[in-house]
This record gives structure tokens, C-alpha cells and sequence, in this order.
């Protein structure tokens, strides 16, 4: 790409698309029901849109490439920024069990329908340290894995939803889709409804890419907006052909897509023929994931620990390929880590995946308080600093903004730990161990602080 060529609103709208849209949440958002439809609509009038709206006033006002890291620093100095960096970069770790169990139980459904969860979490340690190792070998390998697997997500959520309405015209609905089932309830809904908030994050990556756009203020907020509406509608037609095959009970979280398409396709052999290919798509998905996550948040904390805010051995980079092996093998580390941890105690893959990936989500939402924090205070601390694009409202739309924004996070990292908190019950066995997890990923983080502030008193005090 020209230096000097600008991205413009079409490019825009895509990367946002194919960087925030997985297929991880596609089987929660179905598990919700039919009432999921009525969710994702409140979820994109009361949260997307201020979201998109705050981003965008960042982004245009400060368009550097650190993103929420520069934003953060700059409201509340160098102290939160380590901690945001270091959330970022730890959050993927964390996730990346999730995501390759989510692989083990497709692979399992479709190939191996006995496999014991004790390969599946084999199968789950292989393919870490696989996506270790494309990390490490060349950047260029990433980009196209990350490429083609944006390819991937849309052909199978393409193929899915068209394939639940051929299957609703042939055989009716598996699940009542009446309008008093599409309104919707919070004790139904809790267990799954922060998937959604977690679907619709990553918006702010395209503020990384400011000083690239062109008329950032007005392309930033329509491209993110309209990538928020299509991910949106991709995931309900997804959403929508899982609904049309399997009912709202018989929906694994782990397997859901697969025993939706066995479902729709049956059993002939240009069935099967369809199925795996659908298959091999949407396996290669969760490896394009990890690898562009991983990838870039392994390059984020190299950065970082080249400053002295995260430990030294993250910062180690490739010889022959510049790639951040430091980061990239501890992230590998910390996923093997939590995969031996948690496997022994979950008592099921449906289990085992909702634990990793609510606590992952924690940790992954911990940073967005930060973000809409940061820009409420920007508003009252660099009055003088001209924006190009100002959130509208005054000091009323200010705190508006503000308030709903960190009431969906906190909401979101409230139900991932209490998931029946709206039926008025607790299970102990679920968030116990996210609880503790929490505890000990944030304990961690103060010890690099910690090693942080002495590195910067002895500096000092050499001055």
C-alpha cells in the first residue's frame, strides 16, 4: 500500500468486519433462542452506537497507533496504560483454550464422536503451540491465514443461514419463533447474553489505523457503525439457522454448529460432501483467530516490554523473521497453563468450554472500563485539544455516554461470573474458579507493575 494512499470507507468497513466477527459466540447467541433477535437490536441501540460514537472522537482526536493503550495513557498516565497493555496481551492466552476446545468438540462431532475429553485437550495443547509456531515463523504468514479465514467465517455463516431457511420452507421451525418468545427476559437470557456484548468488541482496533483514513471523523463512525450492522446481521443468520434445526435445548455451546448442519443437510453423500467442507471452514476459522490475535497481541506487549512495563523475555524477537517469539511462547505458555488447570474441573467439553471462555471474557471486558473511562476523562482534562469529531450532547450526552457504555461492560463481566444471577441463584462451581482466575491474572499483572515502578525508581534515581 502507498504511503500516501488513504483508506477509505469500504476497506474500512471490511477490516472491521473481518477483524471483530468470530464464530466462538455463534452457538451462545443461538442458545439464548429466538429471543436472541430482540437482544442483538437493543444491544446495537444502547451500546453499539455510543461505543462507536466514543471511538470515534478518540480516534480523530488522537490517531496514534497504540490505540486504547495512548488513550489511556494520556487520562490516566503511564501506570493504567501497563495494565491495559498487559490486559490485552494476557486476555488471548486466556482465550485461546477456549477457542481450540471449541475446535476439539467440532472435530469430535463430526469425526470422532466418542473422543474422550482427555484428547480433546490434547488436540486442544497441539494446536496452541501450531499457532505458536506461525506466529513465529514469518508476519506475512499470519496476514494470510488471518485473510482467508475472514473468508472462511462469511461462507459458513452464509451457507448456514441460507441453509436453515431452505430447511424451515421444507420441514417448519424447530424452535417457536411467536413474537412473545422473540421478547426478551433477563433471567432467561443472563447465561448467554454478555456473548453478545463480547461479539460486538474490537471496534477501536480501526483507530489504530487514524492517521491512514481518510476524513477519519466521518469514515471511522459510519464504517465502524456499518460493520457493527453487518456483523450484526451475520451472526442472527447464523443465529437463525441454528434456531431452524435444533431446539433451544438441544444446543451444545461446544458442537451446536455441526449438529445444526448434520441436521439441515441429512445423509447423503453430497451431503456429507458439504458438511465437511463446512467443516474444514470453520476449523480453519479458529486457527485464523488465534493466529491474527495472538500475532498482534504478542506484538503489543514486545512493545511494551521493550519499555520496561511488562517482563524482558516478552520483548525477545526472531532474528531471521522480527517476530515476537518472547510474547508469542508465553502466550502459549499461559494457554497450556489454563487448558491443565481448568480441565480438571470441568465435568464435561460444554463445561470446561463455558468456564475458559467466561473467564477469558472477564479479562478481555476489564480493559473497556478503562476505555470509556479514559475518554470521559480526556473530555475534562485536554479541553483546549481541537477534536475533528465531538460526541454530541454536551456534558449531558458526556455522562450519558459514559454511563451506559460502563453499565453493558460491567453487566457483561457480572453475568460471565454469575450467569443465574437474574434467577436469584449463584453456582459455585462455575464462578468460583473464574473468580479465582481473575484474582490470580490481576495479581500477576500488579507483580510486572511492580517490577515496573522499581525499574523506573532506580532510573531515577541515577538522574
Amino acid at each position: 500500500m502507498n504511503k500516501n494512499q488513504k483508506i477509505g470507507m469500504g476497506s474500512l468497513t471490511m477490516f472491521t468486519l473481518c477483524a471483530v466477527m468470530i464464530l466462538d459466540t455463534l452457538t451462545a447467541s443461538a442458545a439464548i433462542g429466538p429471543s436472541a433477535f430482540s437482544w442483538w437490536v437493543i444491544m446495537l441501540a444502547g451500546f453499539v452506537l455510543p461505543y462507536t460514537l466514543v471511538v470515534t472522537e478518540l480516534g480523530s482526536t488522537w490517531p496514534a497507533e497504540g490505540g486504547i493503550y495512548d488513550w489511556v495513557k494520556r487520562a490516566f498516565g503511564t501506570r493504567m496504560a501497563a495494565r491495559t497493555s498487559y490486559l490485552y496481551w494476557i486476555n488471548v492466552g486466556l482465550w485461546m483454550p477456549s477457542v481450540y476446545i471449541l475446535f476439539a468438540g467440532t472435530f469430535s462431532s463430526l469425526y470422532w464422536p466418542k473422543m474422550a475429553l482427555h484428547w480433546q485437550i490434547l488436540l486442544c495443547l497441539v494446536l496452541t503451540w501450531l499457532t505458536v509456531w506461525f506466529c513465529n515463523i514469518s508476519t506475512s504468514v499470519c496476514l494470510k491465514i488471518a485473510r482467508w479465514g475472514a473468508f472462511a467465517k462469511i461462507i459458513v455463516i452464509a451457507v448456514l443461514g441460507f441453509a436453515g431457511i431452505r430447511y424451515f420452507l421444507q420441514h417448519g421451525l424447530a424452535n417457536n419463533f411467536e413474537w412473545h418468545n422473540l421478547i426478551p427476559h433477563l433471567n432467561e437470557s443472563s447465561r448467554f447474553l454478555p456473548a453478545i456484548i463480547y461479539s460486538l468488541l474490537g471496534l477501536e482496533l480501526v483507530a489504530s489505523m487514524g492517521k491512514m483514513i481518510k476524513s477519519p471523523e466521518k469514515t471511522m463512525r459510519i464504517a465502524m457503525f456499518l460493520a457493527a450492522i453487518l456483523i450484526s446481521a451475520l451472526y442472527l443468520f447464523g443465529t437463525f439457522g441454528i434456531l431452524a434445526a435444533l431446539p433451544v435445548s438441544q444446543i451444545s455451546l461446544v458442537s451446536g454448529i455441526i449438529d445444526a448442519m448434520k441436521i439441515i443437510f441429512g445423509q447423503s453423500e453430497g451431503a456429507r460432501v458439504i458438511l465437511n467442507i463446512l467443516c474444514v471452514l470453520t476449523l480453519f476459522s479458529f486457527i485464523s483467530n488465534m493466529v491474527t490475535w495472538t500475532s498482534g497481541s504478542s506484538r503489543t506487549a514486545a512493545e511494551a516490554a521493550k519499555s520496561g512495563e511488562l517482563p524482558a523475555c516478552l520483548g525477545i524477537l526472531s532474528r531471521r523473521f522480527h517476530t515476537p517469539v518472547g510474547a508469542n511462547v508465553a502466550t502459549g505458555v499461559v494457554s497450556t497453563l489454563v487448558i491443565l488447570c481448568y480441565s480438571q474441573l470441568a465435568s464435561d467439553k460444554s463445561d470446561l468450554f463455558w468456564i475458559i471462555f467466561s473467564f477469558s471474557s472477564c479479562i478481555f471486558l476489564l480493559p473497556y472500563l478503562l476505555l470509556f473511562s479514559a475518554w470521559f476523562r480526556l473530555r475534562d482534562k485536554e479541553t483546549e485539544t481541537p477534536r475533528p469529531y465531538r460526541v454530541p450532547g454536551g456534558i449531558f450526552g458526556q455522562w450519558l455516554v459514559a454511563g451506559v457504555c460502563l453499565l453493558f461492560v460491567i453487566q457483561g463481566i457480572i453475568l460471565f461470573v454469575f450467569p443465574d444471577l437474574f434467577d436469584g441463584k449463584i453456582e459455585m462451581s462455575h464462578s468460583l474458579p473464574i473468580v479465582i482466575g481473575i484474582i490470580v491474572t490481576l495479581l500477576a499483572g500488579e507483580l510486572c507493575l511492580l517490577q515496573y515502578n522499581r525499574k523506573m525508581q532506580s532510573a531515577s534515581s541515577k538522574l
